[in-house]
């Protein structure tokens, strides 16, 4: 009787994991403009079918890592697609939702050349022009959550696009071929933690990969603002946040490459030899004892050469200086004389430049930085030189430096892993204890390069049961 009652609870925990590795993916929204469509039982048609059924054999490849790319047939009628499966998926979860796409998207889009169709676990697409290696932001799909999410709006929103452009900066630096998924979580209050990810095709380049995602980012205030969790989805990348674990942690962690490590050289074998004979006869020590004298001598030498010669120039700068005083002094339009400019000025320390006071430089990177506008410090002819997440990076940890609380300041240790990991969360800097307070200042919006920008436009809400609303546009 035992026997039966376990037989019977194993046959239904059986049926159960069935049913539910079987389960339809979670669908999200689909993207397919009637502007360019086909007849149906065309060349065009016969391609797509090939390409579809392509695709979907080859998502059952364990060594893919979750994309697949591939094209069918020749010009006009050439079928370009892809599917890519979130990083932290199972190969049999991204298996059932590619196999599921190439059915539903013919559903959704009979008779289009162009479709996109995105679900939680994957997306697929299809075109009659050929996107691969490309960034697309085409078609957007912005979702949030419908609730409010905080009672430090400003410093939530900072956390987010902070903790994003770290992982940012992650995903896109992976090598060509691998995953460029990247998550992490991140403490927000003391019960309560921020969940973030990113995904970009693994096809893009570093460069590209770092424009799609600096661009899903910058959505974020068209549609997320204050809300405790958003989604910004283009074809070629994807960015989400949420305040509960929504991925999961222990296949993402195993998804993630880790951060290269530094090559070091190997220490010298033991009793290798040393002494050996060149082609000469004439042994390594006897030529180690006649080089080192010589090149000791000549360092010495050229050593002296460079003492003199400053000393030189310094008497002579001091004598030029002298003579500019005796000028200086005599010259009858001046009301000072430059000693009592130089006792003033306390020889002409930037300290004491008018308008600006001690630490004018880091007073304006930290309004910049409070403002939302950190990068409006750098000089715009540099603007190509670097990437936007790194510079944020470093002035982020540069304003952690100068924290009132020296217990809240990084050690040097803590500043050289924040510079060489984008794995590490950085906390939110506070004012420094030099910062002088503004009334203009007060409450200040932040501009149009803030994630906190608000825009009553494509603002779309969770539903009720936690689903989602969405719309797609085209830019």
């Amino acid at each position: 009787m035992d026997s039966l009652k376990l037989s019977t609870i194993l046959l239904s925990l059986l049926s159960l994991a069935i049913i539910t590795q079987a389960q339809d993916p979670t669908s999200l929204s689909h993207y397919c403009p009637n502007t360019t469509t086909f007849t149906r039982n065309s060349t065009y048609q016969a391609n797509l079918n090939l390409l579809l059924s392509s695709l979907s054999s080859n998502s059952t490849r364990n060594n893919i890592n979750g994309f697949y790319n591939v094209s069918a047939g020749k010009d006009p009628d050439e079928v370009y697609g892809m599917f890519l499966c979130r990083g932290d998926v199972s190969n049999s979860v991204c298996r059932n939702c590619v196999n599921f796409a190439t059915k539903d998207v013919l559903d959704k889009c009979p008779i289009e050349k162009v479709a996109m169709i995105w679900y939680d676990e994957c997306e697929l697409r299809y075109s009659n022009r050929n996107f691969f290696s490309t960034v697309d932001q085409d078609a957007t799909v912005l979702m949030s959550s419908p609730d409010n999410g905080t009672v430090q709006p400003e410093s939530f929103n900072q956390l987010v696009e902070t903790t994003i452009y770290d992982i940012a900066a992650r995903a896109a630096s992976a090598p060509s071929g691998a995953k460029k998924f990247a998550v992490q979580q991140a403490n927000y209050t003391g019960v309560q933690k921020l969940y973030t990810l990113v995904q970009c095709t693994p096809d893009l380049s570093t460069a590209g990969c770092s424009r799609c995602l600096e661009g899903a980012i910058s959505k974020l205030g068209n549609c997320c603002d204050r809300k405790q969790g958003g989604r910004v989805i283009f074809a070629s990348c994807n960015i989400r946040y949420e305040l509960y674990e929504f991925y999961n942690a222990t296949a993402a962690a195993d998804a993630v490459p880790p951060p290269p490590r530094v090559a070091l050289s190997p220490p010298p074998a033991s009793g290798s030899e040393t002494r050996r004979k060149g082609k000469g006869g004439v042994s390594t020590v006897l030529t180690i004892a006649i080089v080192i004298p010589v090149a000791v001598s000549l360092v010495l030498l050229c050593l002296c050469f460079c003492f003199l010669s400053r000393r030189v120039k310094n008497n002579k700068y001091s004598a030029r200086e002298n003579d500019a005083a005796n000028e200086i002094t005599t010259v009858g339009s001046l009301q000072f004389d430059l000693s009592s400019i130089q006792d003033a000025t306390n020889h002409f320390s930037a300290y004491s430049k008018l308008g600006e006071g001690g630490f004018g430089e880091v007073y304006k990177i930290w309004k910049h930085w409070r403002d939302g506008t950190p990068l409006e410090v750098m000089d715009p002819t540099l603007t190509d030189t670097y990437l936007r997440s790194e510079l944020i990076r470093c002035i982020h940890i540069g304003l952690l430096c100068v924290q009132e609380d020296p217990a809240s300041r990084p050690t040097m240790a803590t500043v050289v892993l924040m510079l060489n990991s984008y794995s590490s969360t950085l906390a939110l800097p506070q004012e420094p204890a030099f910062f002088l307070h503004s009334r203009t200042n007060q409450g200040s919006i932040p501009s149009k390069e803030s994630f906190a920008v608000q825009s009553k436009s494509y603002s779309i809400p969770y539903s009720g049961d936690e689903g989602s609303i969405t719309e797609v546009y085209p830019r």
